[in-house]
């Protein structure tokens, strides 16, 4: 499954800092650590947001880095 703009989610906001959740559907955490699988949200995303990811084989919270393609994933499978 491909990443989905509607399953991402902003539950808070201060000072520049965004906490994010985003619905995998039946994504696995492996799935959401690809470089792009984020790209489509790139834009919005900033460096140091944390992001509450809810996938098919469990959850993580991670950060969000910048990357030469937009942003990725940090340390998803810890």
């Amino acid at each position: 499954m491909a990443f989905a703009i509607r399953n991402l989610s902003v539950l808070a906001y201060a000072n520049g800092f965004t906490l994010w959740h985003y619905k995998a559907g039946g994504d696995t955490l492996e799935t959401c650590a690809k470089p792009d699988f984020l790209a489509d949200a790139s834009d919005m995303l900033a460096e140091g947001d944390m992001l509450m990811l809810t996938a098919t084989d469990g959850c993580r919270i991670v950060s969000i880095a910048p990357s030469g393609d937009g942003v990725v994933v940090t340390n998803p499978l810890a």
